[in-house]
């Protein structure tokens, strides 16, 4: 009896174990694309250093025992009046009124960070305002804003700037009396009056790119099945076209802050800005310009400061606009 062989099926190679795919949610996406940028994360550390620094800025001054405006001028001014170098006691050296330079360095970032943050804030709520409502309307609307931004961008910024911190920089802009209020002056001189003029030039920019991204959303699909639903104007603005602006908002705030740090820096250095009790590095760097050929460290110490804290918001805003951007290849 003849036997059968048992046959024999090639089954190939053992399967591979399937592994799960993790959906990412868009802030782990975004975290994702952004740690990759190491310029981006480097100018975020240093952006949060000197917030810290501000912040932290009449702690500082208490343990070194100087403060911004103490006057040091026999220890750190020979018989000449030019200004000692840096020593183990004024870590940046005095300035030619032998205040110390590492104190009011410290302090200047606080101004800095102040006038850029604050005056950012109020030019991207006005133009963002003004950008959606031009943007979203059209028509007559769009016209008369479109124009204002035009006229705004046009004008000489610099000089404009200047003629109003010389105008209003004694007693203050808008004075009026109220019956129950009394006196009042609506924009004080000093710290008020910068970031009010900085403001007041920086906010087309963001309008125009409010705008523009307000033109291509107002005709996605979402919209008109928002207006099939009975959904009135200001809802469709603010609940369905505002969250779509937000990454390019934060991206070009981030990018306009340097800027504005730049112009308050300016107006310092010109006569213009803060108080001189006030330290600014712009002032600082103007009151450096005489002395700077054989006092190296008054320019040196505001300018590297300065130098970084603007790098830093640029590295910052290319960072987040890559991450925040789908399509970019980075």
């Amino acid at each position: 009896m003849a036997t059968v062989a048992p046959e024999i099926h090639d089954v190939g190679p053992p399967a591979e174990p399937q592994t799960a795919v993790v959906g990412l949610s868009p802030r782990q996406l975004f975290w994702t694309r952004f740690k990759q940028d190491k310029a981006a994360v480097a100018g975020l550390i240093i952006i949060a250093v000197l917030i810290l620094l501000a912040l932290t800025a009449p702690i500082i001054a208490r343990i070194v025992g100087h403060g911004p405006n103490d006057l040091f001028q026999r220890e750190m001014t020979d018989s000449f009046g030019v200004p000692k170098g840096p020593n183990a006691d004024f870590w940046f050296g005095a300035d030619q009124a032998g205040r110390d330079v590492f104190v009011r360095v410290i302090y200047g970032a606080r101004t800095s960070l102040i006038v850029g943050l604050v005056a950012t804030g109020i030019a991207v709520f006005i133009g963002t305002t003004f950008g959606i409502l031009a943007g979203y309307f059209g028509g007559k609307i769009d016209t008369i804003i479109s124009r204002t931004i035009d006229v705004v961008l046009s004008m000489p910024i610099l000089l404009f700037a200047i003629g109003i911190v010389a105008a209003c920089g004694t007693t203050g802009c808008f004075n009026g009396s109220l019956p129950l209020v009394g006196d009042f002056t609506l924009i004080e001189p000093g710290l008020t009056l910068v970031i009010f003029v900085i403001a007041l030039f920086s906010w087309p920019y963001i309008a125009r790119i409010v705008r523009g991204n307000t033109l291509s959303i107002r005709e996605k699909e979402f919209i008109e099945a928002s207006r099939s639903l009975g959904a009135g104007n200001g809802r469709i603005m603010f609940r369905e076209v505002l969250p779509n602006l937000i990454a390019p908002i934060i991206v070009y705030s981030t990018l306009l802050v340097p800027t504005n740090i730049l112009f308050e820096a300016a107006l310092s250095f010109l006569g213009l800005g803060v108080p001189d009790r006030t330290p600014s590095w712009g002032g600082m760097l103007s009151d450096a310009a005489d002395f700077f050929r054989f006092a190296w460290w008054l320019m040196l110490f505001p300018g590297v400061f300065l130098i970084l804290t603007t790098l830093s918001f640029n590295l910052l805003g290319d960072g987040l606009r890559d991450a925040l951007d789908p399509r970019s290849n980075r």
